[in-house]
Order: C-alpha cells, then sequence, then structure tokens
C-alpha cells in the first residue's frame, strides 16, 4: 500500500522571514501577526512583525510593535534573572532595587522596564529619574529619553539635570538647530544670572609675557581626552606659556607635566573654583568638558577668566555668552553655522587636536578577510549613535553580501534586548540578524588586539565617531566616514582627512554604501589599503604633537591680546 506524500508545515516565523526576504513586507507581517496574536508573550514574532511594518511604510505601527517586543523581553530576562515577579508587580522600592542592579551591570533594556515601573509620580526622584533616561539613551531610545530629560529638568530646575538633556537633544534631532536652543536655554536660565554686569581684571595686558592658562575638567589623564589633550600639555612651551590644571583630585592623575600646576577642585563649589583661578590670575581658561557629567560651566559663568574657551570634549555650543571663543577645524565649516553658537568659533587649521595612539598597540595584522573568506565590517560606537540612516545604510551594504559581517562593539551590547532590538532593525532594510555580531566593552590591549578582527569600519552619521575613530586609524584599520551637511557631522571626515586617503570619505549615504563595497570588493585591494593606513597616520599632522601645540598657543596669545586691546 502507499502512502501518499506529507507537504512539510513550514512555521510562521520561516515563512515570514522568506516572504520578508523576498521583498513582500506584507505577506511577512501577516505570518508574524498571526503569530503573535496566538501568543501573547512571543517577543521573537513581535520583532520581526515590526521589521516588516518598518520595511512596507508603516512606521507608527512599527514603534509600538517594537515597544511590545523590548517589554516582552525585557520582562522575561527580568524573570529569568530571579527577581520576584509578585514584587515586582507592585513594589515600586523593589524594581528601583532590581533597575539598579541591571543597569549596573549595563543591561539597559531590563533597566529601563524596571526603573519606569519604580517612579512614584507623587514623590519622584532625582536620581532614580535620571537612570530611567539614561537607560534608554543608552538603547538609543532618545526620543524617550529627551521626554524623560525634559521633565526632570522642569521639576527640579537644577543645572547638572538639565545638562543630560543636551545630549540626547542634539543626536536625536540629527541637526544643530534644536542643540543651540537648548543650550541657550541652559545658558539663559542657570549661566547668565550668575554673570557679573561688569568685571575687572588684574592680569597684566603685556602680550609679550608667558600666558596663564588655565584648563578645568573632572581628570586630564583618566578619560576619552587623555590621547588628544595630554600631548599639548607636554609639548607647552614653559617660556610661552604658565600652566594650570584644575581637577577633581590630582592625587588621582596618572604622570603629568611637572611644569603643570595641579589644583584640586573636587568638593568645592563653583564660587570656590572660580576664586582660585582669579587668585592664580589665569589669563586664558579652558573647559574641556562642556555639558558632560563632572561639568564646571557655571565656574565659566561667574567670568574669573578675561578669555574662556570650549575645546576637545564638546563641539556644540555651550550656550554661554561669556564663553568667549569655541575651537574647531576647517573642515567642520559650513555657512550659517556660527548662528548655532554663543561662542565666535576659532579654527586650529587642518586639526582640532593630535591624537596620540596607545603606548602598547599591537603590530599591524593583514586584513582578516584575507582569511576569513568574508568581510567583517565593524563600530565601536555608543547605540545612541545608530540612527535610522545609518542603519539603513549599514544594512545595504550588508544585504548586498550575504556572508559579510558587521560587529558592533559597546558596552551596552552585552544586554540581549539591544542586541535583538538592533537586529530588528537592521532586518527591516534587508540585512539578517546572523549577520550582526555584538560585543561588549574591553579594555588595554584587549580592546586594541579587537581592532584586528575588522576589515573596514564604517563611521555612524551625523552623530559621528571620535575616540574610537582615532583608535581605529592609529590600529591601521581603514574608516569609511560621511561627509554630512553640518559642523558636528563634516567633523568624521575631518577625522579621516589628514591621512590623505580621499577614497575613506564619501559624499552621501549613496557613495557611502557604493563606497563600502567598492573598498572591500577584491581583499588583495582592501589589504594594500590598509598597509596604508597605519604609516599615513603616522605621517600626519596628527604626530606632529609640539607643531599643534604652537598652533594652540598661538591661538590663545591672539585670542589674549584682542581681550588686552579692548577697553
Amino acid at each position: 500500500m502507499s502512502v501518499a506524500p506529507t507537504l512539510a508545515v513550514r512555521d510562521p516565523i520561516s515563512a515570514g522571514r522568506a516572504a520578508l526576504a523576498a521583498g513582500d513586507a506584507a505577506g511577512a507581517a501577516q505570518n508574524f501577526h498571526g503569530q503573535a496574536e496566538a501568543d501573547p508573550a512571543d517577543y521573537e514574532s513581535r520583532y520581526w512583525l515590526y521589521s516588516a511594518l518598518q520595511a512596507a511604510g508603516a512606521g507608527d505601527a512599527a514603534s509600538k510593535t517594537l515597544e511590545q517586543a523590548r517589554t516582552l523581553h525585557a520582562v522575561a530576562a527580568i524573570r529569568a534573572a530571579g527577581a520576584d515577579m509578585d514584587r515586582f508587580q507592585s513594589d515600586r522600592a523593589y524594581c528601583a532595587e532590581i533597575g539598579r542592579q541591571l543597569y549596573a551591570a549595563e543591561l539597559m533594556g531590563p533597566a529601563s522596564v524596571a526603573l519606569g515601573r519604580a517612579l512614584d509620580f507623587e514623590a519622584l526622584d532625582p536620581q532614580l529619574m535620571l537612570s530611567y533616561g539614561l537607560s534608554l539613551q543608552h538603547q538609543g531610545r532618545l526620543h524617550e529619553a529627551m521626554a524623560v530629560f525634559n521633565a526632570a529638568a522642569e521639576i527640579f530646575a537644577s543645572p547638572t539635570i538639565h545638562e543630560f538633556l543636551l545630549h540626547p537633544v542634539f543626536i536625536a534631532l540629527c541637526g544643530p538647530g534644536r542643540m543651540a536652543q537648548e543650550s541657550r536655554k541652559w545658558g539663559d536660565l542657570y549661566a547668565a544670572p550668575l554673570t557679573p554686569q561688569t568685571v575687572t581684571f588684574a592680569n597684566s595686558r603685556n602680550t609679550d609675557r608667558p600666558l596663564r592658562v588655565g584648563y578645568i575638567g573632572p581628570t586630564f589623564t583618566r578619560n576619552q581626552v587623555a590621547q588628544f589633550l595630554l600631548p599639548v600639555l607636554e609639548a607647552h612651551d614653559p617660556k610661552a606659556v604658565e600652566v594650570h590644571l584644575y581637577c577633581t583630585d590630582p592625587d588621582a592623575e596618572g604622570p603629568l607635566p611637572a611644569t603643570c600646576r595641579l589644583r584640586k577642585i573636587g568638593g568645592l563649589g563653583n564660587e570656590q573654583v572660580a576664586a582660585m583661578v582669579r587668585d592664580d590670575e589665569i589669563d586664558v581658561l579652558i573647559d574641556i568638558w562642556g555639558h558632560t557629567a563632572g561639568s564646571r560651566l557655571p565656574t565659566f559663568a561667574l567670568r574669573p577668566a578675561p578669555v574662556q574657551v570650549a575645546w576637545i570634549n564638546f563641539l556644540q555650543s555651550t550656550g554661554l555668552t561669556c564663553m568667549d571663543y569655541v575651537i574647531h577645524c576647517d573642515g567642520m565649516a559650513v555657512p550659517g553655522t556660527e548662528a548655532y553658537f554663543a561662542e565666535e568659533v576659532w579654527s586650529l587649521g587642518e586639526l582640532m587636536s593630535p591624537s596620540r595612539p596607545a603606548a602598547d598597540r599591537p603590530d599591524p595584522t593583514p586584513t582578516p578577510a584575507l582569511k576569513n573568506g568574508y568581510v567583517t565590517y565593524g563600530s565601536f560606537n555608543n547605540p545612541a549613535k545608530l540612527d535610522e540612516m545609518t542603519v539603513a545604510a549599514w544594512a545595504l551594504i550588508l544585504r548586498a553580501r550575504p556572508a559579510d559581517r558587521l560587529v558592533l562593539k559597546y558596552s551596552y551590547f552585552v544586554d540581549s534586548v539591544l542586541q535583538r532590538a538592533t537586529q530588528a532593525r537592521f532586518a527591516a532594510y534587508g540585512a539578517q540578524p546572523e549577520q550582526l555580531e555584538f560585543r561588549g566593552k574591553s579594555k588595554g590591549l584587549d580592546y586594541l588586539l579587537e581592532f584586528r578582527d575588522i576589515d573596514l569600519a564604517l563611521d555612524p552619521s551625523p552623530a559621528v565617531g571620535g575616540t574610537t575613530t582615532h583608535d581605529a586609524l592609529g590600529n591601521g584599520v581603514p574608516v569609511l566616514s560621511n561627509t554630512g551637511d553640518n559642523y558636528y557631522a563634516r567633523s568624521a571626515a575631518c577625522t579621516v582627512a589628514p591621512l590623505g586617503i580621499p577614497e575613506l570619505v564619501a559624499d552621501g549615504w549613496d557613495e557611502y554604501v557604493e563606497r563600502a563595497l567598492e573598498l572591500t570588493a577584491d581583499f588583495e585591494a582592501l589589504d594594500r589599503l590598509r598597509s596604508r593606513i597605519r604609516p599615513a597616520f603616522e605621517a600626519s599632522s596628527y604626530r606632529d604633537e609640539a607643531g599643534f601645540t604652537r598652533i594652540v598657543e598661538d591661538a590663545f596669545r591672539q585670542m589674549f591680546a584682542r581681550w588686552a586691546a579692548s577697553a
């Protein structure tokens, strides 16, 4: 007796993925929706449904679906971690405790659910609100983070709390206009009331003497600023400048030049720090930190020095009318930029700063595609910088070659919720989840060795890479940048341009995708490109630390001369 053949029943997820890959987003959505309806706790089907809806152009429905998927996934992760779910449903204090633990573990998806449940709107806690907002921001959920920070700023009216709003505003709205508005608002609220109407300085107006230059920041050796600022501090000419460093705790600093005078400002109020600066008769006072946690911008509001400058860590406007200058480089110039700044934009020429690679960086290696047989792209940037255009462009690169991979590395990528949401975002534009590899934080030599795994680093835009771009170039990895249309976006091309390899700068996203595929099509050619990167970096103006420092000193002297010549 013969047996009739049976047709294999395809599960809805596989059927939906096949439809999505074939370009049938609507058919894919039907499959995923049916599975989601059948299992209300199934977050996987909802991630896929998001991808299909986004691909179909149903943005609002997609966003709601992604939120459902994240929440279900986060709750499952919290339950798997051993939380008491009965208490989690009703005990805000318990939710806060769980949220803080998850945040400390850098599991931002679950942390945001727990911290959101912990909020007591009858008795809001500012630190809890900030942690909740940051847990959203670190996932790239910038508009949600902005709403939290904006509410916190209005409720608590604190300059420190209000500063948390500035970073997501700038990234989320993809342009400098809203950032300029918000920074000026901060300046009007918290700086202008402190700024004296008139101020008299005891400083000599003699411009031929060594200038007293002061730098203010939380630290000069233990954060991302060090590789850009330390070369300048070490190269300063004692005959030209007398350097004062104002930091939280001088005893905690690493090695600094003996010619620098360190002053402890940790635990001191802004008025006390300003008085210290005045007593030291600083001629030019430089903020290296901007609107970032640990900021001392209210000290500048008190106008303790004749010339005040913003530099290095914060390229945007501080919003302080008493900040005289903000330092940029020539390539960042875009018509109309000045309108976004309370300060005068002062260009130092080709560079904003030198760049010193790690002393223990490993030797260069061949491009890994020669061994792997496929291309590994990489981005070691904060997830908050991966806006929709960046994700779409990178996904198109991956879709063109299904064997290729993209490594996304940052501390927050240890979170399975963030990982899966990121995969879903890429899948909406045709990349497969399996093409993404996530890595968490590493330090020292372990961090540097990971650049050996990358064939071509991809720079996001308009929220561009900074330190990680310099690290990639210094370790011999080519970085593809996008020109961008505002001063901040253009800083990406400015970072790559000094190497003199123009093919690493694309003019717009279409050219970016084409260039990425062109540069990686021939593995031997890609290896030849890689072999040029580190020598070009070493031969560039980045490595002329003394020459750059003379430029900086000349700029400071010109700024001071302007003040000295004023009435």
